[in-house]
């Protein structure tokens, strides 16, 4: 199968698919010409499917410990599978960057205390909101897919290209 050009050499395409993905998955909505929007599409599918299946693979472990006191205490750590790990490095190794903003009056220490930990937050966001979001939606509805949507707009004035607005269902 042969791919969309879109114009541009394949690393400026590779770079501008990456940045459109990201945008779609950290905005939820984006606005582009229609081809892009496909292709961009295609590859927010894919990552959200890599998602989807992994999510759920995690490992507990309980590890005992003596304070000073002589105390036990007892500790619970949670960390990701060897599936779930696996598909968090491929979505790193596509996906670009991007920081948590703070919202407007929310206080420095509060947004310290919410973004505590999160090294990735639009990764975080794939595994912890879309995933079990689109997951469920699948158990529900029966189907896998279908977790992204094409609608053209309008037409650009200067160059005559068709718009299109893509958006996660």
């Amino acid at each position: 199968m042969e791919t969309k050009k879109l114009g541009r050499p394949t690393d400026q395409r590779i770079a501008m698919l990456r940045s459109l993905t990201t945008d779609l998955l950290w905005y939820g909505r984006i606005e582009t010409t229609l081809d892009r929007a496909k292709e961009a599409a295609k590859q927010a599918e894919k990552l959200i499917t890599i998602a989807v299946n992994s999510y759920k693979d995690t490992v507990s472990e309980k590890t005992t410990s003596t304070d000073s006191k002589g105390k036990e205490k007892t500790t619970t750590i949670s960390k990701d599978g060897a599936q779930k790990l696996a598909a968090r490095r491929k979505l790193l190794a596509y996906l670009y960057a991007r920081e948590e903003k703070r919202a407007k009056g929310e206080k420095k220490d509060a947004f310290e205390a919410r973004t505590q930990g999160i090294k990735y937050p639009l990764v975080e966001k794939l595994f912890d909101d879309l995933a079990p979001k689109y997951d469920a939606r699948a158990t529900e509805k029966g189907q896998r897919g279908g977790y992204t949507r094409v609608i053209k707009t309008s037409i650009r004035r200067g160059d005559n290209a068709q718009l299109a607005i893509v958006e996660l269902v």
